[in-house]
């Protein structure tokens, strides 16, 4: 499952959630840390594995 990371504006944290696909498309997530829903996401970078060789 991929992990999204979020800026809490309230608690000021950044979190780590983990969520499917279909969650994260329904937008409603809290931070995890104060229950917050004021959460805005970060860019951040992300890993790939593939079954051929490079």
């Amino acid at each position: 499952m991929p992990v999204y990371e979020y800026h809490c504006d309230k608690c000021r944290r950044e979190v780590e959630i983990t969520q499917s696909i279909s969650e994260h498309g329904k937008g409603a997530v809290a931070c995890p840390k104060c229950g917050s829903t004021a959460l805005r996401p970060l860019v951040s970078s992300f890993f790939t594995q593939t079954s051929r060789k490079s």
